[in-house]
């Protein structure tokens, strides 16, 4: 998410952290394949009909939403926002908490409660989707108050962070069981890097005290935060980053393998609305999911997809999200 000015959106989960919000109105674009197992036809009856359309394919598929607001027009069952094949809106994925914020550094709160709600109707009441989910922006070691550049105390860093997201998800209606832990290089103030690749002064300073954080000590604060977050509720650990940022955190050795670990990535992107994806890919182009840390598209690690609106690229309205909800509904 990259997001400006925390942000967004990117991310910016994300810049990314993450959108430009008024919703600039319907693409006149007919997506080029059926949104059901049974074909355009059906999917144009269905809609017709009034029935709740399938969303996208193959089945489990569905499109969503993250972070900023994107207003939802339609009616309930509610619809993807500005997708011309009005599919059924399958989640929304929210920010908890950042770690800037909490440390007293300012920034904001990427959340709409408008699409959690509109997200959790079409869960709870017609069965589509994931409802709403979250994710935390966190803060590597080097922005960690207490930092000595030990694993254990990069460990009990992210287990703090874990635990001040399961309290700000206690005012949240949450349906989704995948808390991500939002990991990437944002380039926004007040640590450029969040602390995962160079240690500060203090956490709001902005002032590097030195360079290199060893990516043992930052998959330690990764470790801690699921090992509390798992231990303290029903809810899993996934990621949201990127192949290239993952990389540049946590190299090409063990730190940087996470393939038991489901992952929601913002790469490649696309700023054209006109063409949702299919499957993890849009049709006609060489614009794909990328999964990374032993991930690939295959995996059912592989669960979600930031295909338009984050990592920088923008489409003027704001996150779009493909969600898989074969393995983790």
């Amino acid at each position: 998410m990259n997001r400006p000015q925390l942000f967004h959106r990117r991310m910016p989960r994300l810049t990314r952290l993450l959108p430009a919000m008024a919703l600039a109105g319907a693409v006149a674009v007919v997506l080029p394949l059926a949104l059901t197992a049974s074909g355009p036809r059906a999917a144009n009856a269905a809609q017709a009909s009034g029935a709740v359309p399938a969303a996208d394919s193959p089945a489990g598929f569905y499109y969503g939403t993250d972070s900023w607001p994107i207003a939802i027009n339609s009616k309930a069952p509610y619809r993807e926002p500005v997708l011309s094949s009005h599919p059924v809106y399958g989640g929304y994925i929210g920010m908890a908490g950042n770690w800037a914020r909490w440390s007293g550094c300012g920034g904001n709160i990427a959340w709409s409660s408008a699409d959690s709600a509109a997200a959790n109707t079409n869960y709870n009441k017609y069965g589509r989707g994931i409802g709403t989910g979250v994710y935390w922006f966190m803060g590597g070691p080097g922005v960690d108050p207490h930092y000595n550049g030990t694993a254990t105390e990069a460990s009990s860093w992210g287990a703090a962070q874990a635990a001040k997201t399961l309290r700000a998800m206690g005012s949240l209606k949450v349906t989704y069981k995948i808390v991500w832990l939002d990991i990437e290089l944002p380039g926004i103030k007040p640590a450029l890097d969040n602390g995962w690749n160079n240690v500060y002064t203090s956490p709001c300073s902005g002032r590097i005290q030195s360079a290199g954080v060893p990516a043992a000590v930052d998959r330690a604060e990764v470790n801690g935060y699921e090992a509390y977050l798992t231990a303290h509720s029903s809810y899993v650990p996934g990621i949201y980053s990127s192949p290239s940022i993952w990389g540049s955190i946590f190299g090409t050795g063990s730190a940087s393998n996470v393939s038991g670990t489901y992952e929601w990535t913002y790469t490649n992107a696309t700023s054209r609305l006109s063409k949702p994806p299919v499957k993890w890919c849009v049709l006609g182009t060489t614009t794909c999911a990328r999964f990374f840390g032993g991930v690939s598209r295959s995996s059912k690690q592989a669960v979600m997809w930031q295909w338009s609106g984050g990592g920088g690229v923008t489409n003027g309205i704001g996150d779009f999200d493909q969600i898989d909800t074969n393995t983790v509904k």
